[in-house]
């Protein structure tokens, strides 16, 4: 299917409904020496897309819709896709496995002739235009990366490579999500979970308290003399406050406290200790420790990342690095110019980031004027286990910047939350369909 730009604007305007954060991490900007050549190119343009998340997937398919002359590969080390938004259910036990958060890649290639490279970005080599992954190099054009987030851990004392395993973050769906929700599981009851989220910005800014509620719900059901604790480094809510601070105080009155500007500086396994800012000792039964982030390895080690080491800053029309030339970026992992709130980190994000910039780097590629970004995010949030609510807003650009002139939230009395619930678990199913077909 080749679209015009009239058909493009329709479909982006019909899939902006179904769209959700993609998970994917890659790995200096350095030569790709002699290295093989994974995939000689032809004469054809090409385009690599790194990153088979939320935006890496809808990149590459929409680059192929529009125009089938350019090649496209897609890079991603692992075979499967898991979802992050919705794993919260898994974890608390509202969802026996996670076969429904998962897609693979096959169809989605055979269907749009996209190229499937299973290996791991290593370093991008921006002067050559070379992709070194760990089965070759690529050749390409123009680049796409989408590489989500990892984590800050350095700046928490005591935090090495085995702390993971004993307070998982859970922020990765996948080994971390089944760890979370096997510790819930054998917990004795009577025991202390605690949740200690970051400071923003953050991958999906209202999954932590998400998570609060259904944990809390599990333990409601499961372990009624349990109880749990949201150590959040913000001063305060940072998502849906009215929606969250109602459901806590409604349904979770008895086993859960919400602890406000309470930032994580050290962590004791051993003891089962997380401290704040050397002043505070919280001991849990179960902690779940959500690191500091920043844009996935791969686009720090390629210098994508700016200044503070973080994120990546692009053009808020065409989502082109301000660090190097013909590099594309987006999802997670960008930091667009915004007038106003910023963009959230999220699955829906990328969805119509990817769209706009697939677009423009087509335009680019034939000689034509990129199309200014015009968006949405919807987000879902679980607050029990049969109702949701929902923030939605609409972006635009203005003089070079993201802005959002328009934003609904949910009622405040829930009226409408077993609706958005369904609504909810329908957007999901239809983005991995868009992902995957």
């Amino acid at each position: 299917m080749t679209l015009d730009r009239r058909n493009f604007i329709k479909l982006v305007g019909g899939a902006s409904g179904l769209a959700l954060a993609g998970c994917a991490s890659q790995g200096p900007a350095v030569s790709a020496g002699s290295a093989a050549e994974l995939m000689p190119k032809g004469t054809a343009r090409r385009v690599v897309v790194v990153g088979g998340g939320y935006g890496g997937t809808i990149a590459a398919k929409y680059i192929r819709m529009l125009d089938p002359s350019i090649e496209v590969v897609l890079v991603e080390r692992n075979k499967e896709f898991i979802s992050c938004p919705f794993s919260n259910f898994y974890i608390a036990g509202l969802m026996n496995d996670m076969s429904s958060l998962t897609i693979r890649y096959d169809k989605l290639a055979a269907n749009h002739g996209i190229k499937m490279v299973y290996a791991e970005v290593t370093a991008i080599d921006p002067a050559a235009k070379k992709v070194v992954t760990t089965q070759g190099t690529l050749a390409y054009d123009r680049l796409i990366v989408s590489p989500g987030i990892d984590f800050r851990t350095e700046e928490i004392e005591g935090y090495d490579a085995k702390t993971p395993e004993i307070f998982p973050h859970a922020w990765k769906a996948g080994p971390q999500s089944t760890l979370l929700r096997n510790q819930l599981q054998s917990m004795k009851d009577g025991g202390t979970v605690i949740i200690s989220m970051p400071l923003t910005p953050y991958r999906c800014p209202p999954g932590p308290y998400e998570r609060s509620c259904l944990i809390a719900h599990y333990l409601k059901k499961h372990k009624p003399k349990s109880k749990l604790i949201l150590l959040d480094a913000n001063p305060d809510v940072v998502s849906k406050k009215p929606l969250f601070t109602k459901a806590w105080s409604t349904y979770y009155k008895d086993n859960f406290q919400y602890i406000g500007g309470k930032k994580v500086t050290k962590v004791d396994v051993g003891a089962k200790l997380v401290s704040i800012e050397g002043i505070e000792d919280f001991k849990g039964d179960v902690i779940n420790l959500i690191p500091a982030q920043r844009a996935g390895d791969i686009a720090v080690k390629a210098g994508l990342v700016g200044d503070d080491k973080k994120w990546c800053p692009v053009d808020a029309v065409s989502f082109q690095s301000t660090k190097h030339k013909d590099i594309h970026v987006i999802g997670d992992a960008t930091a667009l110019p915004s007038d106003g709130p910023p963009m959230p980190k999220s699955g829906y994000s990328a969805n119509s980031q990817a769209k706009f910039c697939a677009q423009n780097v087509v335009n680019l590629m034939n000689g034509k004027e990129p199309v200014e970004f015009s968006g949405i995010n919807v987000c879902y949030s679980a607050i029990s286990d049969h109702e949701s609510v929902s923030i939605a807003s609409v972006f635009k650009v203005e003089n070079g910047k993201i802005k959002s002139p328009a934003t609904a939230i949910s009622p405040a009395d829930f009226s409408q939350a077993k609706m958005e619930h369904a609504y909810g678990e329908s957007w999901l199913r239809n983005i991995l369909t868009e992902m995957s077909t």
